[in-house]
């Protein structure tokens, strides 16, 4: 993206806390409309980054604009943004429709006025009928709704979320996550977001930024960073892979001929055009592109021959481990169970893997 068509650009930021440094050197852009994530583990930095967005902590070095304008003097009650919380911070004392009209408090609207906009928020979250409910009445994802409600009424450019969904249980989760997204392309503004967890933020974004150790390792879309992780860390982060160590023997046609421990000759396409015949490097591929058979796959060169170590049955899916000669860790094999009539293959039973060209993608930091 250029620098010129971002709405909010972080531009070598840093961040010390006495000989701690939190954020080094990260530089990001984002959309007017996107829904952004800062994915990582405890500690990655992304809170420190969003609360730097928001004002409550300064850069020790760098700068943040938010449509065009830096903010390096601006407070926090003057930026064009709003926050929220994993932990909703809904008033108890107040009931719903004052919850979501508390900050319009400053503001010189009707009475008349502002029950317009409490009333629009209400149908927007879909709670129409619980204006004159207590927080104590409200289940927890009817509250995350209302602290929605109440950070969109303010109407900011950006709306940032510190992982307002962890405090949910599995099956609501999954369910407000489904609504925050279309909430967030109902009223089209900014979303960035924070998450230590995959799958939310796959589900729920246009583009992720992985960050690990105050750095960000990859921006992309959700797509690219499955398909096209650029190295061991990202792979291993997003979703579950399989790591071979190999040599690169030749190249041609935009095809790299790796040799690969434990698996033979393996060609891809998903590799660095600056990568050359004879260097070492890591190859990776992820557990749903295998596939499992107990004869030898006739219509095929990629192939290996195993044997089977365990398997578990997750309901819609089972997860099995093969072992290959020469390779230490049990080759991860995840496939959907559409018509499951036999059990799993025994184990130490011999076993065939096998998988289709340009499976495989050669990481950076082999």
């Amino acid at each position: 993206m250029k620098q010129s068509d971002a709405y909010i650009s972080i531009r070598n930021v840093n961040k010390l806390f006495g000989s701690f440094q939190a954020i080094s050197d990260v530089s990001i852009d984002i959309r007017q409309g996107e829904f952004f994530s800062l994915l990582g583990s405890s500690g990655c930095g992304k809170t420190t980054l969003l609360r730097m967005l928001a004002g409550f902590e300064m850069p020790t070095s760098g700068e943040i604009f938010i449509d065009g304008q830096p903010m390096s003097e601006v407070p926090p009650h003057r930026r064009p943004v709003n926050m929220v919380f994993q932990s909703y911070a809904i008033f108890p004392h107040l009931n719903v429709r004052d919850n979501i009209a508390y900050g319009l408090r400053k503001r010189k609207l009707s009475r008349a006025k502002r029950d317009t906009m409490v009333d629009e928020m209400l149908e927007l979250i879909k709670l129409p009928e619980y204006g004159d409910r207590k927080a104590n009445q409200l289940s927890g994802g009817q509250r995350q709704r209302i602290a929605l409600a109440r950070a969109l009424i303010l109407r900011p450019k950006v709306l940032l979320l510190d992982e307002p969904l962890g405090a949910l249980d599995k099956q609501l989760r999954e369910q407000m996550q489904l609504e925050l997204r279309a909430l967030q392309k109902t009223v089209g503004i900014t979303f960035v977001f924070v998450t230590h967890d995959q799958e939310e933020a796959l589900t729920l974004s246009d583009r992720i930024a992985v960050m690990a150790n105050g750095r960000e390792l990859q921006v992309d879309t959700p797509t690219r960073l499955y398909e096209r992780p650029v190295n061991r860390d990202v792979a291993s982060f997003i979703g579950n892979m399989n790591f071979f160590e190999g040599k690169i023997t030749g190249i041609s046609d935009h095809r790299a001929s790796v040799d690969v421990k434990g698996l033979g000759h393996v060609t891809t396409t998903n590799f660095d055009a600056k990568l050359k015949p004879g260097v070492d490097i890591c190859i990776a591929i992820r557990p749903e592109k295998l596939i499992l058979t107990e004869n030898e796959p006739r219509n095929t060169g990629n192939k290996a021959r195993g044997q089977m170590d365990k398997a578990a049955y997750l309901g819609e899916r089972s997860h099995y481990y093969v072992r290959l000669d020469g390779i230490s860790q049990p080759v991860a094999i995840s496939a959907q169970n559409r018509q499951r009539a036999e059990g799993a293959p025994e184990e130490k039973r011999p076993i065939w893997i096998s998988w289709e060209d340009d499976a495989f993608v050669v990481l950076e930091d082999g």
